[in-house]
Order: structure tokens, then C-alpha cells, then sequence
């Protein structure tokens, strides 16, 4: 399971928390304009926008959980089972798989406009990336350096593209459904709750931070959805990258799993196995992993953009202790 967002509070942030209980041996993959991505069903894409972001890289083709290209345009893939469907080839559409939707997307789309045009043609096939690795069901956030969103599902009864008024993302339900739960919670404030109980009974504020008790603390999608878009809209807007970008992956981990609380299979626990995160405005991606809570940092602006080659990072997860004495 895993949690996305956009936060805009000067500059725009676009990244996500993978939940997972094994982890891949993913890296930061930048890809240069000039890497062929070959689709199995459309031409190859030669040339195309740059980015950055975090993927399997399987035969030296990266596999997006989620990136950002340097026109400003984010998006990440979220486990959506269950609901996913991918259907069967049809001529005269942009057949894509799902693997293949992150790259498609992202190498020629600089809006969520242009996004919304191209999509008026696309149909995602079903299609493994391997006889050894199945196509995940997923649904995704994508959105651009104005802090707008979109959600794309793809049902059983068609493809349907959300509006997304509160840029966040979990996992099932359906989009429209999360979006609708959030009624529950329309008297969660991060104020002191006025009494409306009654003007009979003294109410005694024993408590700090009482305007959010009801705000759900779950593990499951629902409860991360409504803890996530409450803490991004309540979370302060910095004038400062350092502050911001501290902010984002607080809001990030207020929803993140700890190792033993989301139990998936005997001895097996989900657990938020990386938060990260790309300025759209700027092109400099960040990240965290569950064992380094360091924010760590790779600027694509400073590799070679025009090369055809994929350049990769591991990612850091060894903890960094700052010993004072």
C-alpha cells in the first residue's frame, strides 16, 4: 500500500511513501533525453522529456514506481487491487501497458493539460513485463508545478480521470469513494472543538490538540487518505527549500508503516520502504528511506540530460547518527 501527494506552498513537491514488505532493489534512476524507450505496442520513444525518480532497473529499463520530468510533471503508481483492470489491445488507441504508462506519460506531456489530451486515445493493455514479473494493479496521482492533480483509474467499466481537489492519493476504494469519506470528517480542526453538545454540560478542554481526536490513525488506505490531506492542508508554508522540504516529508511520514503493525503474511509486515519527493519547479528530487532519515538529494540538473544512457544511484539506508559528544 502506499501514500502520494502534491504539496504547494511556494514551490511544488510531488512524491510518495512505497509500502511494501520486500523491497525490490530499486535506485534513483535519472533518464536522459536521448534513452530509447521501447514500448511493446508504439514505436520507440527517442528522444523525450528528461526525469528523475525512483525504479526497478530490469535489463536497463526503469520501471517508475514514480518520477518527475524536468517540464515540472509528476506521477506515481499506487497498488490498487482488486479494482485494476487492463484490457484487451485495440486498434487505432495508444496501447500501453502499465508499466509502460509512467515513461508514455512523462517523455511527452509538460501539464496536467496535455496529459487530459493525450489520454483521449490511450487504452492500458493487459501485458506482463515478464514471464517472472506480473503487471502490478495500480492506479496514479499525476500532477504538474501549478499544484494541479488528477487520478487515473482503469475499471472494470472503463477508464475514468478525477479531478483531484485535494492532490492526495492512497489505495482502494475507488478515488471518488476516499474523496467522499472525507464528509466523516468535516469537524476535524486543528483548533480546540467548540461545545455545539450542549450549553448544559461544562466541557473541559483537558487536552491540547482535541480539534483532531476523531482523525483516524489506521494503517488501512481510508485512514491514510483522511490523515494525509488533513495534515497537508493544516502544514505550514515556508519561505525557505530546507523548510518546505522538511515539511513534505513530515507530512510523509505522519502516514508512513512501521516494521510489525501492518502484518501482510505470516512473519511478513508492510512497511514504508522510501518517502520521496521532487521540487517540479526546480528538477531536484529527495528521498528517505525506512533505515536513513536523512533527506537525501540528487539534482537531475547536473548530469548530462542529452545522453542516452541511464544514470542510477543506490539509494542510502544505512542510518547516519550526528554524534554531539
Amino acid at each position: 500500500m502506499c501514500t502520494s501527494i502534491i504539496f504547494s506552498p511556494k514551490d511544488h513537491y510531488f512524491g510518495r511513501n512505497l509500502d511494501l514488505e520486500v523491497s525490490f532493489g530499486q535506485q534513483v534512476v535519472v533518464t536522459p533525453r536521448n534513452y530509447n524507450f521501447k514500448f511493446r505496442k508504439m514505436p520507440d520513444m527517442k528522444k523525450h522529456f528528461a526525469m528523475v525518480g525512483i525504479a526497478l532497473n530490469a535489463g536497463n529499463y526503469p520501471l517508475y514506481f514514480d518520477a518527475a520530468n524536468e517540464k515540472g510533471l509528476g506521477m506515481a503508481g499506487l497498488n490498487y487491487p482488486g479494482n485494476a483492470t487492463y484490457y484487451k489491445e485495440k486498434e487505432g488507441k495508444d496501447n500501453i501497458a502499465s508499466f509502460e504508462f509512467v515513461p508514455w506519460v512523462l517523455g511527452q506531456c509538460s501539464n496536467i493539460s496535455e496529459v487530459k489530451e493525450l489520454l483521449k486515445n490511450f487504452n492500458i493493455i493487459d501485458l506482463n513485463f515478464s514471464d517472472k514479473m506480473e503487471a502490478s494493479p495500480l492506479h496514479w496521482l499525476i500532477a504538474d508545478k501549478s499544484g494541479t492533480s488528477i487520478v487515473v483509474e482503469t475499471d472494470k467499466d472503463g477508464m475514468h480521470i478525477y479531478d483531484n481537489p485535494v492532490g492526495c492519493l492512497t489505495n482502494n476504494p475507488q478515488f471518488s469513494k476516499q474523496l467522499f469519506n472525507l464528509n466523516n470528517y468535516a469537524d476535524i480542526s486543528p483548533a480546540m472543538p467548540k461545545n455545539n453538545f450542549s450549553d448544559k454540560v461544562n466541557m473541559d478542554g483537558y487536552s491540547r490538540g482535541l480539534g483532531s481526536r476523531n482523525l483516524p490513525g489506521g494503517m488501512d488506505s481510508e485512514s491514510r487518505f483522511v490523515r494525509v490531506a488533513f495534515n497537508k492542508f493544516n502544514a505550514p508554508h515556508c519561505e525557505t527549500e530546507e523548510e518546505n522540504v522538511d515539511n513534505y516529508f513530515h507530512i510523509l511520514h505522519s502516514v508512513e508503516q512501521q516494521r510489525g503493525l501492518d502484518q501482510v503474511g505470516p512473519d511478513a509486515f508492510e512497511y514504508t520502504i522510501y518517502s520521496d519527493g521532487t521540487n517540479l519547479d526546480k528538477g531536484i528530487f529527495y528521498y528517505t528511506t525506512y533505515t536513513n532519515k536523512q533527506i537525501n538529494v540528487v539534482d537531475m540538473n547536473k548530469e548530462d540530460l542529452d545522453s542516452d544512457k541511464l544514470i542510477t544511484y543506490e539509494l542510502l539506508t544505512k542510518p547516519n547518527f550526528n554524534h554531539q559528544n
